[in-house]
């Protein structure tokens, strides 16, 4: 039976690329998947209502044209346009014998959680997929909580392909990196820390305070190799106090793409004690929580060089499962195997 992964890209991103979605491209190719890209370019200008006339009635039916009649179907959800989202899905469910989601993203958890209308959409949306791979455990309760009916398997970690960066040994300076969009992240310009926080990323505030310096903004497949400092910072929001804010609040539910980042680098994590992914991280010794950043200095003083030493082999141990794409193949076959007993098809 034939095996297909459908991704949807925006025109105008898909050269630079969402890693996320073309890792998992690449990764399930590998497995013998027919990859299927479709990119559209559109905004309000009257040519996009023009260019939906066209996708929807000539570029959707032809580019689908290549899918078998009852095959096994993963479809990369959410996209930006749910007019080309809807459309797609629709047909899709015509053509597969199985449609799956993998979710990257659930806007009515992180975007528009006070829309009840954006809700009951997204839910008609996610409940027609014969099953979901998501992000975590915490993800899946809340979905469930908000009316998906759908079986649905966890992720844990999102892969992220890199080639591996021998290192020489890094000293044990606590020193931590952030890498990400700047302009989002606000609370930087609060931090103070004696050790030094390594900034990478665009649009990078005036000023930030002792111990934390912007470095640059480099391409996915240049920044690994800028990344050597003892530690990878995942925070959100405006506050030091606690993730707060949109984003903030998403991190109680989500997977956020620099952790799989740092991960794959071998990099131990420091991160949100309320986070999703705290649990991993603690579990797995695979770096510190923290519940207020105010803390940072103190609770770095008190780690030991032996504790950061295990906590980098485990990382290391992780990362290399990260690279090889281990954790998206894993959920790929165990939510095939939970739907309708399809483990075989995976041959």
């Amino acid at each position: 039976m034939k095996k297909y992964i459908v991704s949807i890209y925006d025109d105008s991103e898909y050269n630079a690329g969402p890693k996320a979605k073309k890792d998992v491209e690449d990764i399930l190719v590998e497995d013998n998947f027919e990859k299927i890209s479709l990119k559209f370019k559109l905004n309000n200008s009257l040519r996009s209502k023009i260019l939906k006339i066209k996708y929807k009635y000539i570029d959707i039916p032809l580019s689908l044209s290549k899918i078998e009649k009852n095959s096994i179907v993963f479809l990369q959800y959410p996209a930006y346009s749910s007019f080309i989202l809807k459309i797609i899905i629709k047909k899709l469910k015509e053509k597969s014998k199985k449609l799956f989601y993998i979710v990257h993203d659930v806007e009515s958890l992180r975007l528009f959680r006070d829309k009840p209308e954006y809700h009951h959409e997204e839910r008609s949306l996610l409940n027609m997929a014969d099953g979901l791979i998501v992000h975590n455990q915490e993800m899946r309760k809340w979905l469930i909580k908000d009316g998906i009916t759908v079986p649905m398997v966890d992720i844990k970690v999102f892969d992220y392909l890199n080639d591996k960066i021998d290192r020489q040994s890094t000293s044990f300076d606590k020193s931590i990196c952030f890498a990400g969009n700047l302009s989002k992240s606000s609370f930087l310009e609060e931090v103070e820390t004696k050790y030094e926080l390594d900034l990478y990323g665009m649009y990078p505030a005036k000023e930030y305070k002792n111990g934390v310096k912007y470095k640059d903004a480099y391409p996915p497949s240049e920044l690994g190799k800028q990344l050597t400092q003892n530690f990878g910072l995942i925070w959100d929001g405006d506050s030091v106090e606690e993730c707060n804010g949109i984003y903030g609040e998403y991190m109680q539910y989500n997977n956020p793409h620099k952790f799989s980042l740092y991960l794959s680098l071998g990099i131990p994590v420091i991160i949100w004690e309320k986070a999703a992914l705290a649990k991993f991280v603690k579990k797995n010794n695979v770096g510190i929580t923290i519940a207020n950043l105010k803390d940072l200095d103190r609770i770095l003083d008190n780690i030991t060089y032996e504790e950061y030493k295990e906590m980098k082999k485990n990382s290391e141990e992780i990362g290399n499962s990260v690279r090889q794409g281990k954790f998206t193949k894993i959920a790929v076959e165990e939510i095939i195997r939970k739907v309708d007993n399809l483990g075989d098809i995976t041959k």
